[in-house]
């Protein structure tokens, strides 16, 4: 029994924490938090910036409302992004997508269809035409609007392309004659405004 007792003593002065650190002796329970020695207690500063990660209400206004005005600059810029977009279309279509069709045509029937029988002509046979005819040149059964909802103009033979046929869109301003009418002719279109 007695070589119990001086292992005992020894075992206990020796014994550690298992994370290394010292053992800490609560002597300063009733002491305020800052007279307290506690080499291991976190500093307030470091401890409140670690708590804190969320945003404050503030910074979740300031950023709605940068949010809220680049999408309003954005919103009133749409027409500017897209207007130049549909007078690239309806050129490309009266330069490019109907020049196939209108040349199949006439290689067809022996001359492009006439101002009265239109571009209707691509989809249905004209009367006086149809032994020759041998269409539809244009997918589906309608011929598509231009960008702002109008017909497009067709005149055989054209008075801008002699010899040939004019195909236009009145523009955007839906009135034919003016400066921006986009047309299979040499001129470049005018930019939308």
């Amino acid at each position: 029994m007695s070589s119990a007792a001086p292992h005992f003593i020894a075992t206990s002065c020796v014994r550690r924490r298992l994370d290394n650190r010292p053992p800490i002796f609560n002597f300063s329970s009733n002491m305020p938090s800052t007279f307290r020695s506690d080499p291991f207690q976190t500093n307030p500063v470091i401890r409140a910036s670690q708590s804190r990660r969320a945003f404050t209400l503030l910074e979740i206004l300031v950023v709605l409302a940068i949010i809220g005005l680049l999408a309003g600059l954005a919103i009133s810029n749409v027409d500017k992004i897209f207007g130049g977009a549909q007078t690239t279309t309806a050129a490309l279509f009266v330069r490019e997508s109907m020049k196939t069709s209108l040349t199949t045509y006439r290689i067809h029937v022996g001359d492009y269809p006439s101002t009265s029988d239109g571009i209707q002509a691509l989809i249905a046979a004209p009367a006086n035409k149809a032994d020759r005819w041998r269409g539809p040149y244009i997918q589906g059964n309608k011929v598509p609007l231009d960008p702002w909802g109008e017909a497009y103009q067709y005149r055989s033979p054209g008075t801008k392309n002699k010899g040939g046929y004019d195909l236009y869109s009145k523009g955007p301003d839906k009135v034919d004659g003016n400066e921006d009418d986009i047309g299979n002719w040499d001129a470049p279109a005018a930019p939308a405004k």
